[in-house]
């Protein structure tokens, strides 16, 4: 009897720590993770990623996300993809922006969320220019700042948009450091591809993988399409270097096993 008590116990604790950690710690505790990528140039620029926020509503969480941001005080803000899934959400989304310090240079793309909840682009796209913050799809955009210059390019989504990697280069300097947002990893193949025969050597942040979402013993249940062989951290080769970010938000179920809520600090 007390062999079986002691197993009951065990049990019930285990299902409220797992409960606990899914549901809790792993969607509102954010992890924060940095990078130094900069190869040792003194003049370095501080860049944060914050991926797929799938935003329903400010949340405590959301506000202390906002209130470190501002505390690091970046040169730039990366959004990549996935920020909301409807068009109610709009006000949402600048309510977070808002929370965000206005001088802060902000720079996002679109995910697939954006167009499977047919967001109204325009909308989209005034609302985070009202937040000092420019929606490139397969655009280009060149980042000065008091010590750097950068190229920052912006892929439109792989799975619901028209990725167009050529026409977002097609104007860039290319003797300055080239960094890619690029919302669905699986895309990383054309870009290689494309920047082998133009001599590129791209940075490329991704998300949309969520990390997994659910993951056993560092195996996911399932990625979403556009994934490819891709769950998070670096992939580098010889052409390019692609961080895939397990994000902010959740989708499908509101649980994070494995894959803990994170935002990054990059040093390009």
């Amino acid at each position: 009897m007390k062999r079986r008590n002691f197993i009951i116990k065990f049990l019930i604790g285990l299902i409220g720590f797992v409960t606990l950690d899914a549901f809790w710690f792993e969607k509102y505790i954010i992890e924060w993770n940095i990078f130094d990528i900069s190869n040792g140039n003194e003049n370095k620029l501080k860049a944060i990623q914050l991926s797929d926020l799938h935003l329903r509503e400010i949340q405590s969480t959301h506000k202390s996300l906002a209130e470190q941001i501002n505390k690091e005080l970046p040169d730039v803000l990366f959004i990549t993809g996935d920020a909301i899934t409807r068009n109610s959400r709009i006000p949402i989304l600048s309510e977070f922006l808002a929370l965000i310090d206005h001088k802060i240079q902000k720079v996002a793309i679109l995910g697939n969320k954006e167009y499977a909840g047919r967001v109204n682009l325009y909308l989209l796209r005034k609302t985070y220019e009202s937040n000092n913050c420019i929606l490139l799809i397969n655009e280009s955009y060149q980042l000065k700042t008091r010590f750097r210059t950068i190229n920052i390019i912006g892929i439109d989504d792989f799975v619901c948009g028209y990725p167009d990697f050529l026409s977002a280069v097609k104007n860039i300097d290319k003797s300055l450091a080239l960094v890619v947002l690029n919302h669905c990893p699986a895309y990383r193949s054309t870009i290689d591809e494309h920047s082998t025969k133009l001599n590129l050597k791209p940075i490329i942040l991704a998300g949309h993988t969520h990390g997994g979402q659910v993951t056993f013993f560092g195996t996911p249940v399932m990625t979403p399409y556009g994934s490819g062989k891709y769950v998070k951290g670096w992939y580098s080769n010889e052409i390019s270097q692609m961080y895939v970010s397990k994000g902010i938000g959740t989708t499908l179920l509101p649980i994070r096993i494995g894959a803990r809520a994170e935002t990054s600090i990059f040093y390009v």
